[in-house]
């Protein structure tokens, strides 16, 4: 008997990609005869972390459409192209579903499936949907949802089973209050620099609670040694940064306090790891992502949010000495964090999966 074979599609960061392999590796952990292949856009990142994973991925020529000015002519042109490719990768593997999981890549893709009557499952990772997910609402046979306000965007079709986070961050144990507070910064891999200065600036207005605070800063490559610098210089010199953090969730265990972007997979981590965050939008996120996604944490009280226009090393400073001195707001940002996660995301995306491939069967 042929074994069945699921695509999944789409990518171009981490917020797109983490998520597609936890399902992925669920689908293959309830069917081991099950052939995966992933498809997406080319970008550095994906092909990397697919190689490093072993995965059968096929790269497709094709460009975002959305607030790219005259580029948009050709990433217009790209796509009958692209939706060419689609159908004839489909023709040949015939899988017995499609997953698509945002970013450009995952439109033609999904739209390809539906056209041969594939049955499909789409993935929103963000509050709001981004541009190709709400294309695809038409066709799609159910839309998998991060957030029970997201469900009136899908036409009926909207699914709430949350956004599927790293395995290791269901783990954590929950960390005891203590005299210190423990803080986690970080802006993603390639880290972000109104972060790492901020930070360093408000170092000598933290001088005075110095041997309070345990810190660790994940900074990127490019402002590595001068944050280092920055620490040592203000007499931080138990601070522990690095350019990345490969044991995230280790860091995430350690941390009274994280102080981040508001990317999806951060968010996703927070909610499963429970962790108080004061967030830092990225002001120039697609659609305002970030932003949006922040506020439905602080919506329940599970983070504070400072917009980068009033992001001051007085303000964050003034905000890290509050919550070293009223714990007890931590441990209520953590218990309010309850109210958006949900239990097996991964496991239950699997299980629509399979209901969806047997409905067809």
């Amino acid at each position: 008997m042929r074994p069945r074979r699921v695509i999944i599609s789409g990518g171009g960061t981490g917020g797109h990609l983490y998520p597609a392999l936890a399902v992925g590796d669920k689908l293959v952990a309830r069917e081991p005869s099950l052939r995966l292949t992933f498809i997406g856009g080319g970008r550095a990142i994906e092909r990397d972390l697919m190689e490093r994973r072993g995965a059968h991925y096929i790269p497709l020529k094709i460009e975002g459409l959305k607030g790219r000015g005259l580029k948009s002519l050709w990433a217009l042109a790209l796509l009958p192209l692209a939706f060419g490719r689609s159908v004839a990768v489909l023709l040949r593997l015939r899988p017995a579903l499609v997953i698509g999981v945002g970013g450009y890549s995952s439109g033609p893709v999904v739209m390809a499936a539906c056209f041969l009557r594939i049955p499909t499952i789409i993935l929103e990772q963000n509050l709001t949907p981004g541009f190709t997910n709400r294309l695809l609402t038409r066709w799609a046979k159910k839309a998998v949802v991060a957030f029970e306000n997201s469900l009136v965007y899908f036409r009926g079709k909207g699914v709430w089973l949350g956004n599927p986070a790293r395995e290791e961050f269901y783990r954590l144990r929950p960390k005891p209050r203590s005299g210190e507070l423990a803080l986690l910064l970080f802006g993603g891999s390639q880290g972000a620099h109104i972060l790492n200065r901020t930070m360093t600036a408000a170092l000598p207005l933290l001088a005075a609670v110095r041997d309070r605070l345990r810190v660790f800063h994940q900074t990127g490559e490019s402002d590595y040694e001068s944050v280092r610098r920055a620490y040592l210089d203000s007499g931080f010199g138990r601070a522990e940064v690095a350019p990345f953090f490969h044991d995230m969730a280790g860091y995430f265990e350690k941390a009274d306090l994280v102080i981040s972007r508001a990317g999806a997979t951060t968010i996703a981590e927070l909610i499963v790891a429970r962790k108080a965050a004061i967030l830092v939008p990225f002001a120039r996120a697609s659609e305002d992502h970030q932003a949006r996604n922040a506020a439905e944490l602080a919506r329940v009280g599970a983070a504070e949010v400072i917009l980068e226009k009033d992001f001051t090393p007085e303000l964050l400073a003034e905000r890290i000495v509050f919550y070293l001195g009223n714990g007890e707001r931590l441990t209520a940002m953590e218990n309010r964090s309850a109210a958006l996660r949900t239990e097996r995301p991964a496991d239950r995306i699997a299980d629509l999966c399979f209901n969806l491939m047997r409905a067809e069967a």
